[in-house]
């Protein structure tokens, strides 16, 4: 598959929020999150925003078109990821890898101390996918700061906190 990951431009906001609602498709597949499929996402100008702050990154295949993004924000020298999705159509290419990867290396290169996320524990698109590259899921202990107001957040918009949890990987 020919792709570049790349950081988005103002051209990209529009299709943006297309991206989001079909990624979120993938919660059908669980009854008590389906109605997390017809949610409101984040709208074109919510995306325009971020691009202008230079945190937001996409997948751009070879004819332009865009099937996923990454968008985070740096908060206590930690890049927080507030939203990683991928067209269901381009589901299990590694797209959501790779996109995550540009992320951390952006920590990295800023000499960030870890990358974030709050996540579903017990789906395989979320918490363990992130098992998988590294992140670490926190104990209430070790959750602290913008993360439980993250997870209050949500909890609030209706998500259910005993599936929900917050990730981190630590960077050297």
């Amino acid at each position: 598959m020919n792709m570049t990951i790349r950081l988005a431009r103002h051209a990209d906001a529009a299709a943006l929020p297309a991206i989001e609602r079909s990624a979120a498709g993938l919660f059908r597949l669980d009854p008590q999150l389906a109605w997390l499929a017809d949610a409101e996402v984040a709208d074109a100008d919510l995306h325009c925003q971020a691009i202008e702050q230079a945190r937001v990154w996409v997948a751009e295949h070879v004819d332009g078109q865009l099937s996923g993004f990454l968008r985070a924000v740096t908060l206590d020298n930690q890049l927080h990821i507030e939203e990683l999705s991928v067209s269901r159509h381009f589901q299990g290419q590694g797209i959501g890898r790779k996109l995550l990867s540009a992320a951390i290396e952006h920590a990295r290169a800023q000499q960030l101390c870890a990358v974030t996320l709050t996540t579903f524990a017990d789906l395989p698109w979320n918490a363990p996918f992130y098992q998988k590259t590294g992140f670490q899921r926190l104990n209430s202990e070790a959750t602290s700061g913008y993360l439980v107001d993250a997870l209050n957040e949500e909890i609030a918009q209706g998500l259910p906190g005993h599936r929900r949890c917050a990730m981190r990987l630590t960077l050297p």
